[in-house]
């Protein structure tokens, strides 16, 4: 199942995870969706094996998440080797960056700000709305000063400011007709041209979409 999804250099770098089978690390060519890079995330230390979450790319490396063995594989961005691993207390949901500082979801209402060299905690802070806390964040990316969300089992992305945890817009995927195959969960920028891509768990596509005021 999808659990996170990155643009890079005209490619997507996706996150996979499965309950009793390998989870995967990918790069996935946009226009077809053929695979041209792929492997299993490494077990952990302990036997077993990891269930892959969200992804993020930074500089020449890419973290990946796992949900419950609070452990993220860093990864050597272009040829997918293991370099290193992060540890972290909560479960692993959604992953991204501002530039400065790695943001990531545990399926609460919070958002954790973690050290880029280390993944050590530097803030959090806790996402509201007009009706209170907006638990289930999930998948994350960073759009022009935004956090925005999937929440779980749901169709809704959220808009966040990561200043002060403020939901400043939201809008809904259910008219996507792949959402009967899974709740939504990928949200993916194209900075240089504006391009947003979203897709979810077990979807056979991705979906280029624009957004418009209302």
């Amino acid at each position: 199942a999808e659990e996170g999804l990155v643009y890079l250099d005209s490619v997507f770098i996706e996150g996979t995870g499965y309950y009793g089978g390998p989870s995967t690390l990918r790069r996935v060519r946009i226009e077809t969706g053929a695979i041209i890079q792929i492997r299993d995330m490494p077990p952990p230390s302990g036997g077993g094996s990891f269930f892959g979450e969200g992804v993020a790319v930074w500089g020449d490396t890419i973290v990946q998440l796992t949900w419950q063995r609070k452990t993220a594989v860093v990864y050597n961005r272009d040829t997918f080797a293991e370099i290193g691993r992060f540890h972290y207390p909560t479960q692993g949901w959604g992953l991204t960056h501002d530039g400065s500082r790695y943001i990531m979801s545990d399926g609460s209402s919070t958002l954790y700000f973690r050290d880029r060299n280390t993944f050590a905690e530097l803030a959090r802070v806790q996402v509201v709305d007009e009706n209170g806390p907006v638990n289930a964040l999930n998948e994350l990316e960073y759009i022009d000063g935004l956090v925005w969300a999937n929440r779980y089992q749901s169709s809704w992305i959220v808009m966040i400011d990561p200043a002060t945890g403020r939901v400043r817009g939201r809008f809904n995927l259910g008219y996507l007709g792949d959402l009967h195959r899974g709740v939504a969960n990928g949200i993916a920028w194209d900075p240089a041209t504006d391009r947003l891509f979203v897709t979810g768990k077990l979807w056979r596509s991705v979906y280029e979409i624009k957004l418009t005021e209302q």
